[in-house]
This record gives C-alpha cells, structure tokens and sequence, in this order.
C-alpha cells in the first residue's frame, strides 16, 4: 500500500501550504503529492488529479485534507470515488475522519459531498443577497473609474471628435464612445 496526497486551492493567489503539510504530517512521501490550482466548480483542468489517477495503483491510498478539496459537486464526487474504486484506490480525508474504505465509508462520503454541496449554495446565495442589499444602499462595486468623463464629455461639447478625443485622453475611441452613450 502506498499513500498518495491530493491538495487544490480554487485561484492561484491562494496557497498548497497547510495542505500539502497536512498530507506529509499524515505519511504522504512529497513525490506523490498531486496539486492543483483551479476552481472546482468551474470544470477547470484539473492536471494534478489526472495525473494521480495514472500513478496510482490497486490499494494505493490517496489522502486529500477535505471533501471540498477533491470533488466540485456531489456528482462529480460520486464518479471519482467509483473512478478510485474501480481501481481498487481508496480515498481517506484528513478533516472530516473519513474514508472510502469499505461500503460504509463511501455511503459517508456521498452523503457528507451532498451536504457540503448543499453549504456551497447556501453560502453563494446568502453572498448575493448581501451584493443585492448593498447595491440598494448605494454601495458601487468594481474599480474606481480612472477616466475623468467630465472632459470628455466637455471636449465633445466644445466640438472635438471622439478619434482627437480618445488621442488626446490616450483611451480608445470606444470608450469615449461610451462614455459618451451614458451621458
């Protein structure tokens, strides 16, 4: 029986540290710790898991510190647990305690993968309805404008055209043309 690790991380800002220390803490030879640095959700290419279904062999262990880490939905998690299991790989995470060993386990883990799913939305929806209320209260979201649309509107006022305009500003004419829309 070998060990492998599996860490992700959703952006590249973010960083493998804490897990990839939790995984070596846990017996998991540094060689055979997978990374990736991509969204779950997003269907992103996901090389480090590929690359660990190649590597890894019948009861070969691939450890990963949280549900969340492994798969991006309880669909997709049920299909790599079956993916692991067919070839006879189970999967242990270090957080929740649990593991795929054994029909007991997997029934766990698809149920905790709902669960966690279900906290996502749930997260996602409460962060929208904040965006919504904020927005009502006045609150401008995004970067500040750098372009002072005064003078481009008083330019085109005094007559110049939007190609001098865009030239004079150094921004494109379809900005100005924007700008000018909104105004």
């Amino acid at each position: 029986m070998r060990l492998f690790g599996y860490a992700r991380v959703s952006t590249s800002q973010q960083s493998l540290d804490i897990q990839i220390k939790a995984l070596k803490i846990a017996g998991v030879r540094k060689n055979r710790i997978f990374t990736d640095k991509t969204t779950g959700g997003s269907g992103g290419d996901r090389q480090g898991l590929e690359l660990l279904k190649v590597k890894v062999e019948k009861d070969d262990v691939v450890i990963v510190t949280k549900l969340d880490r492994l798969g991006r939905d309880t669909a997709d998690m049920i299909t790599l647990i079956k993916e692991f299991d067919s070839l006879g790989v189970a999967i242990r995470f270090l957080d929740d305690g649990i593991s795929t060993e054994g029909t007991m386990g997997k029934m766990v883990v698809t149920i905790l993968s709902a669960v966690a799913e279900a906290e996502r939305t749930r997260i996602l929806e409460r962060t929208n309805e904040g965006r919504i209320e904020a927005k009502a209260k006045g609150v401008k979201f995004g970067r500040k404008r750098s372009i002072n649309r005064d003078r481009v509107i008083n330019l085109n006022a005094q007559g110049v055209g939007a190609t001098a305009i865009s030239q004079q500003l150094k921004i494109g004419r379809s900005t100005v043309y924007k700008i000018l829309g909104e105004a």
